[in-house]
């Protein structure tokens, strides 16, 4: 009798000892919020307002040009001969193509910019998460946006405390 009963403690100890593993500490945070409220990231998005402005300005600029010389080859069409027309029409489709060509470009290097200055922002985002998550023993991390019920710990003010985030 006395075996069993040490066979059935050993049983419960092993049996609890499980259940204590298996209980992981997870905690869940709303990242798109926390790189949104750093600091880089609001600077970043001013540079390219401006860098943005630069482009739109440039692209109405050449617009306006191409517009002025439009009306005005437009007004003088009647004057001039077919070889001219010609000439002025394939003229302001070529500039009307490097305008569309310069669009893309500025488009391309927005984006370009984007990514370059996103990299280090995620990078230092996703540090903290991960010191945050050790000192307070977090096993998994999850992000806030796809869970359904989210009773857990939220990170988000922690990590912002650590990033000097204060909002």
């Amino acid at each position: 009798m006395n075996t069993i009963k040490k066979v059935l403690l050993v049983a419960m100890i092993t049996f609890g000892f499980g259940m204590v593993q298996a209980q992981t500490k997870v905690a869940h945070i709303d990242s798109d919020e926390l790189v949104a409220a750093m600091p880089e990231t609001k600077a970043l998005q001013a540079k390219l307002e401006v860098l943005g402005k630069s482009y739109n300005d440039e692209a109405a600029k050449k617009e306006a040009e191409l517009k002025a010389k439009f009306e005005k080859y437009n007004a003088e069409f009647e004057g001039q001969t077919e070889l001219v027309n010609t000439e002025r029409t394939k003229e302001v489709q070529a500039d009307a193509q490097k305008i569309e060509s310069f669009k893309n470009e500025a488009y391309k290097d927005l984006q370009k910019q984007e990514n370059e200055g996103l990299m280090p922002i995620l990078e230092k985002a996703q540090k903290a998460i991960e010191e945050v998550a050790a000192a307070q023993g977090f096993e998994y991390v999850i992000n806030a946006k796809t869970l359904i019920v989210a009773k857990g710990k939220d990170l988000l003010p922690d990590v912002k405390a650590k990033l000097g985030i204060k909002e």
